[in-house]
């Protein structure tokens, strides 16, 4: 942890906020143009500023505080904002709050003005004008069910310029309603879980698309993938994003790359066989310029592996068990009925039911390292949405919770994982309150256990929308898509 660096009390709270809401409010526009023009995306350790609020960009600074044990004002990060819109930079993410913090603890001390070290630290991004794509990368889910249209939004939020990945289109049965198109769009503008679009969106039925936030979306109706041609819609060596479930093995995934106009496959589902199973932040690196069809794994592997990667690294895990509290899926029934699996048939909102998860064997997949090494089964509850899977651990050597939660915030905070694991140390915290969230997984500090070489460990994952999240940082890596990040890791 930095060392601490408590501001004073304000004589007068009002007046303070006031002056650091201006503050922010002036944020808005200078990180807009940073997008836009210079495809430079901001951040608050860790949370994007793009479209955000004023309140919310002011909560962001709060959160540094019940993290790091560090306030950050916006009195701080104001500056580095004026100064980023004057510099030349070319695309990359950029920390501002880190980057803030940073020059409190190395520029001060070496007696450089704010403006001196971030030239410092920025120099190689200054006149850089190479951009991540040559062109833009087409997308098309094919599928537009619950994570389908969390990965539209996803999509069309992070459009950009449009430089990088554009959402083009998407895939789905023609269904028994004269208006389908309208009720296809109006799931997207709107959501019990997620709430409502960030955005406008219109409906072009004459053209066959949807309009959302100034991008068109083609909508393609098919029974499967060897009736269409990207190419009659202008849409050309795209990755499909392939989010129905249908096929999960590389002789059904290939598939759609029979379809003139695509070029490579994400599942969003457990791959089988020998499909490369990958998880963000885990081994995006084996990701092949050659391969054209991966899965990104299921939302529970996705939530387990930085959590397990990060405990083996530094203690070491000798086995485990990873119990998952889920919530109910579309794949249950609303009420008791018929259903091929055991006990899915009973209603999922009236019970929790007992059932299977391949999470556990599958992170041997993602961690060979593990593979034998740990149990698993799952619990599905009555909430929509927001799961935890709690890891009983046998380790390597003896520890604290002190020393475990101190290590899972660091790894939240400054390791090359702190974008799959979250941390929250909050004794009132509960699921509905990492609705939303873009990590993995959340590690919760309150309700560590910890016994000797015992260890169990509790970890939240929105299980619809992080693991969309994750999904477009592979998205990325099959692109071809990589950002300079600030400050420099290491």
């Amino acid at each position: 942890m930095t060392e601490d660096r408590q501001r004073p009390r304000p004589d007068d709270y009002f007046k303070n906020w006031k002056e650091r809401e201006a503050l922010a409010e002036g944020m808005i526009p200078l990180v807009g143009q940073l997008s836009r023009q210079k495809s430079v995306k901001c951040y608050i350790y860790g949370k994007p500023l793009v479209n955000r609020s004023v309140l919310e960009i002011m909560k962001d600074h709060r959160y540094v505080r019940q993290v790091e044990g560090n306030e950050l004002s916006e009195f701080e990060t104001f500056p580095v904002f004026s100064h980023l819109v004057n510099l030349d930079l070319g695309p990359a993410h950029i920390d501002v709050g880190r980057l803030a913090v940073l020059y409190q603890e190395q520029g001060v001390p070496a007696g450089l003005s704010l403006e001196q070290y971030l030239d410092r630290e920025l120099a190689d991004l200054v006149g850089n004008r190479s951009k991540p794509l040559d062109k833009p990368q087409d997308v098309v889910l094919y599928g537009f069910g619950r994570i389908g249209r969390l990965m539209a939004r996803l999509l069309i939020e992070k459009t950009d310029g449009g430089d990088c990945l554009r959402l083009r289109a998407i895939v789905v049965r023609k269904g028994s309603a004269p208006n389908d198109l309208v009720k296809r769009v109006s799931l997207l503008r709107r959501d019990s879980v997620h709430g409502a679009f960030d955005g406008t969106i219109r409906v072009d039925e004459e053209r066959g698309s949807f309009v959302a936030n100034g991008n068109e979306v083609k909508v393609i109706y098919a029974n499967s993938p060897a009736e269409i041609d990207y190419t009659a819609y202008g849409i050309n060596d795209a990755i499909i994003i392939d989010n129905t479930g249908v096929w999960r093995d590389q002789e059904g995934l290939s598939q759609h790359l029979k379809s003139k106009g695509a070029s490579k496959v994400i599942l969003t589902a457990p791959g089988k066989g020998d499909l490369k199973n990958i998880v963000a932040g885990i081994n995006g690196s084996l990701i092949e310029p050659t391969d054209t069809i991966i899965s990104a794994a299921s939302c529970t592997t996705n939530a387990i592996a930085p959590p397990l990667k990060a405990m083996d690294d530094e203690y070491g895990i000798v086995a485990g068990h990873v119990e998952t509290v889920h919530a109910y899926t579309n794949d249950q029934n609303l009420t008791d009925n018929y259903h091929k699996a055991s006990r899915r048939g009973r209603s999922a909102p009236l019970n929790m039911v007992i059932t299977e998860t391949g999470a556990a064997k599958a992170v041997g997949k993602v961690l060979p390292q593990l593979m034998g090494k740990l149990t698993g089964n799952a619990i599905r509850v009555p909430t929509p949405n927001v799961s935890m899977a709690i890891l009983n651990l046998t380790l390597e050597r003896e520890t604290s919770v002190e020393e475990v939660n101190e290590f899972m915030r660091n790894q939240a905070l400054h390791s090359a994982l702190r974008n799959q694991i979250d941390y929250t140390a909050s004794p009132e915290i509960v699921s509905t309150d990492f609705v939303g969230s873009r990590h993995a997984c959340i590690f919760d500090a309150q309700a560590t256990i910890v016994n000797g070489k015992q260890a169990v460990l509790y970890l939240w994952y929105d299980n619809e929308f992080g693991y969309s999240c994750q999904v477009h940082r592979i998205l990325e890596i099959m692109a071809g898509i990589h950002f300079a990040v600030y400050p420099r890791e290491g």
